[in-house]
């Protein structure tokens, strides 16, 4: 039976941060399965008309920038949304034009990249964490503009994305990466080491939104404490940005197939794996 204090904490539990009644599984997957429905509409269209659609995702670590960009891309074809997150630079690539190994996975016509980190780790991580210099972070903040103009005059659809996590929900969340076996690949040194500057990383988020908030490639700030919410809002507002429509579709009919009852197969019963389950 439960106390009076564990049904208060169900209570706590059944409500949104911001007061909303908590979306249930149900209804997340409902409105999910509406929204990839729109998401293949926007993927043929894309194809259709060779547009060219380029997203950045930012945020803290465990903001919730790997759930959203898997909930966009699980029904779509990974040869049109293209996923980039690319690793440490290499000596050569430190030596050269702090955008330019980006550049080489911008979109071409058809195509949607998916950017999970991108430039701007000039001016989140690597000035938070003395990767680069105040003087390199700063030269980066009046430049990115400028790159993203030339961007955008490409013709490339341009939308930024900062997830917006609270203290208390991101430390909720990497102390939940300790000890599950399916998260610890998430827990880096550097998320440890990061986790200190929460400050830090405030002034540079701010920093980094006042300078390259442009009318042409604004930030979009999404509240992040509830992952489910945030992951509908942010494609909702994803699809919202761009000028698709749906394409018409003509109902496909399966052919009759005729099987060869004669042939005889070899036996490969031996190539099959173990049934374990």
């Amino acid at each position: 039976m439960k106390t009076a204090a564990s049904k208060a904490k169900s209570a706590d539990k059944a409500k949104h941060k911001g007061g909303a009644a908590a979306l249930t599984g149900k209804d997340y997957d409902k409105q999910l399965r509406r929204l990839h429905i729109e998401l293949v509409n926007l993927q043929q269209w894309v194809v259709q008309h060779g547009a060219k659609v380029c997203i950045l995702f930012e945020g803290r670590d465990g903001a919730g920038k790997g759930g959203t960009i898997k909930a966009i891309t699980e029904r779509v074809s990974p040869r049109v949304f293209r996923v980039v997150a690319l690793p440490t630079p290499t000596e050569r690539e430190k030596s050269q034009m702090f955008v330019q190994r980006y550049i080489p996975h911008l979109p071409a016509a058809g195509e949607v990249v998916i950017f999970d980190r991108s430039w701007y780790n000039r001016a989140g991580v690597e000035r938070v964490m003395g990767f680069c210099t105040e003087e390199q972070a700063k030269k980066f903040l009046l430049m990115a503009p400028l790159v993203e103009k030339a961007i955008v005059d490409s013709g490339v659809i341009l939308l930024k994305y900062w997830l917006e996590v609270s203290p208390e929900e991101q430390t909720r969340r990497l102390k939940s990466r300790i000890d599950d076996g399916r998260k610890v690949w998430k827990l880096s040194p550097m998320d440890i080491k990061s986790y200190t500057k929460w400050n830090d990383y405030t002034r540079a988020r701010d920093e980094m939104i006042t300078a390259t908030g442009t009318a042409f490639a604004p930030w979009h700030m999404v509240r992040s404490d509830d992952k489910k919410r945030a992951r509908l809002n942010l494609i909702t507002h994803l699809l919202a940005r761009i000028p698709y429509k749906a394409p018409k579709r003509e109902k496909v009919k399966l052919p009759d197939r005729k099987i060869d009852t004669k042939y005889r197969q070899p036996d490969f019963s031996k190539h099959f794996v173990p049934e374990v389950f």
